[in-house]
């Protein structure tokens, strides 16, 4: 369908592609993946067309129509309400509805056999494009990305740039292109609207191409994955997940590669150190010059996964309470966001505030903070220090500091060498430090925000969408340094990945009220969605209390199911210590330059190496099974 053959394009000096290639076949759902700067939303404007290539071609089947939403449109703005913008997508089928009006409006006073017959074949057209249904489509699409009914008939321009990207993607989702090109949709999205786009984009005809940091959206939508690096275009056949074990294995496969090229550079250098001045030497000494010259060298593998290590110290430590809520209300004239309610923070809790938009996270998150008035009573632990970081946060940051300097003015009480250290854990080089703030990306100054926010004093961290805009290495280092903090935060975020490694609770607001579940967010999705289950036939005849009746006569039957669970949940948790360590044992092997080295002994095993992951993932499989059995028995 779009054949990349063998691009170029620079920017200044720097080659952003060099002789990079790839295809995209239809059905593809493509994620695009990479560091910040490398060049991911570029080579979707090349696709586009709006950047010439400065080599080689980027050929499209005749056919082939390309939706592309990016950034820029945020700051599109129009007095027409969201509907029509995304009935903007049906073109054909609004001009024949304002030419329908038109004869209409004629024939009331011009009746014609003319007329009637233009209008006859119009409204033939007009069914043939499915023009009575085509509302309908575009408000299902509208509702489900988070719009309520009400909103449908708001100007555009009412909206926030979040929201209008909602309407712009909605309009593209409504004309079905061949590609749909996504550049970070789910910045903007809210989990259940993440979850419907997922769902939607899973089950598109066309092909699907997304620049994304959200490791689930990824995996739960795309089939193939191609990463932008070194000025190319590194394409695998699956979703984020297949990419990182493919990708372990390829890096395994350079370094030992590299490891043997530098062995036979430093064998072949030796040579001609000890026999340059020979003159019975003299052409062999040359062949070997020649080789090292002519030869292709092998890059070093980076680790991109590196462990960071956070030093974090309070001067003073809080008492046991953090903060707490009690009997708090607010509202925004007739908008009511929260209603009587009382919530507790308590020293040591990593919590995250998920939900729906519009329920009201950032205004708690503000209410904590105490910038935000409140009915109620709102109190701050003993010897808490709060800290606050948000998108606007960015703004804060001096334009004209360079990045130590900036640092430097937090008023952290570290030394250069500490603030040095803390950059370089942010990914930031002894070089890149002296850089103005003004030249930064958006994911550079969320960095540098970040890594303000995390020196500071503050033993109580309140976060607002912190990984907005990082790549997935930053975010992994963020990631790392809340686990590492031994103090206490708060994060709104829909990152599920992100929330799923930091969180020890989960608050959602629902009913107007702040709730909280009491563990992770794998278990808490698990909750959720099975409450959801239950719920649906709660108009069933039969009354709860019946089953608990049946329950009395089956406790020795009971019984034996617990004791028959324990047992096999035994047998399986030593099966997959066993197949772990075999694992163990397996890597070793592959990583043996003598196994390595030759083909067959690599294949058989890499062989070894899967049917063990499958029996792993299988036996996992079954131990949760297990624990869910047992849970559900013991009540």
């Amino acid at each position: 369908m779009i054949s990349i053959s063998n691009i170029s394009y620079f920017i200044g000096g720097r080659a952003l592609y060099e002789n990079a290639s790839a295809f995209v076949k239809p059905k593809n759902k493509i994620g695009l993946i990479g560091l910040n700067g490398r060049g991911k939303s570029t080579l979707l404007k090349l696709i586009h067309g709006e950047y010439s290539l400065d080599a080689g071609s980027i050929s499209k089947a005749n056919d082939c129509t390309i939706g592309f939403l990016n950034q820029d449109l945020l700051s599109y703005q129009t007095e027409d309400s969201i509907l029509t913008v995304a009935m903007g997508a049906f073109k054909e089928v609004v001009d024949i509805e304002r030419q329908l009006e038109h004869i209409i409006k004629q024939l009331e006073t011009e009746y014609s056999d003319e007329l009637v017959s233009k209008l006859t074949k119009l409204q033939e057209k007009y069914e043939q494009l499915d023009g009575y249904t085509v509302q309908s489509k575009a408000e299902e699409i509208l509702e489900g990305i988070g719009f309520v009914t009400a909103d449908l008939h708001r100007p555009l321009k009412e909206f926030s740039g979040g929201w209008r990207m909602r309407v712009m993607l909605a309009k593209l989702l409504l004309e079905k292109p061949s590609l749909l090109m996504l550049d970070e949709p789910t910045n903007h999205l809210d989990l259940p609207s993440i979850e419907w786009v997922e769902n939607y984009l899973r089950n598109y005809e066309g092909a699907v191409m997304v620049v994304s940091h959200d490791r689930q959206f990824l995996d739960n939508v795309t089939n193939k994955t191609i990463e932008v690096s070194q000025s190319q275009l590194f394409t695998y056949e699956g979703n984020y997940s297949f990419y990182l074990e493919e990708k372990e294995l390829r890096q395994e496969i350079q370094q030992n590669a590299f490891e043997n090229q530098q062995a036979k550079i430093r064998q072949t250098e030796r040579f001609i150190e000890r026999f340059k001045a020979k003159a019975t030497k003299a052409r062999q000494v040359q062949s070997r010059v020649k080789a090292l010259e002519r030869m292709d060298m092998i890059e070093e593998v980076v680790d991109d996964t590196a462990a960071v290590n956070f030093k974090f110290k309070f001067n003073q430590q809080p008492g046991r309470w953090i903060a707490t809520l009690k009997d708090v209300s607010k509202s925004y004239g007739p908008l009511e966001i929260l209603r009587h309610t009382s919530i507790a923070i308590e020293r040591g809790d990593k919590i995250a505030l998920v939900g729906a938009n519009g329920k009201g996270k950032s205004t708690l998150l503000r209410i904590i903070a105490g910038t935000e008035p409140v009915e109620g009573e709102r109190t701050m632990g003993y010897n808490v220090i709060p800290a606050f970081y948000a998108q606007h946060q960015l703004e804060s940051l001096h334009v004209d500091n360079e990045i130590l300097d900036e640092m430097k003015q937090a008023g952290s009480g570290k030394t250069e060498q500490e603030l040095r250290n803390v950059l370089g854990c942010f990914l930031f080089s002894n070089e890149d430090q002296y850089k103005k703030i003004k030249v930064l990306s958006g994911g550079e100054k969320s960095r540098v925000a970040l890594a303000k926010t995390l020196i500071s004093e503050a033993n109580f961290l309140l976060l607002d969408e912190p990984t907005n805009h990082l790549d997935f290495i930053s975010e992994n280092i963020l990631i790392q340094a809340l686990q590492q903090y031994a103090g206490t935060f708060l994060v709104v975020s829909h990152n599920r990945y992100f929330v799923s490694q930091i969180a020890n609770k989960i608050w959602y607001i629902e009913d107007k009220q702040i709730k909280e579940y009491p563990g992770t967010f794998d278990e808490y999705e698990y909750w959720r969605k099975k409450n959801e289950t239950v719920a649906e036939p709660v108009n069933k005849e039969t009354p709860p209390p019946a089953v608990k009746k049946e329950a009395t006569p089956k406790s020795d039957e009971t019984e034996k199911k617990l004791k028959a669970l324990n047992k096999e949940l035994k047998t399986v948790e030593a099966k997959i210590e066993s197949l772990e360590a075999e694992k163990t044992t397996l890597e070793d092997e592959m990583a043996n330059p003598d196994v390595y080295g030759d083909f067959e002994k690599l294949k058989a095993a890499q062989d070894k190496f899967t049917t063990n992951a499958t029996a792993l993932e299988s036996t996992t499989k079954r131990w949760e099974e297990i624990l869910t059995e047992l849970d559900q028995l013991n009540g």
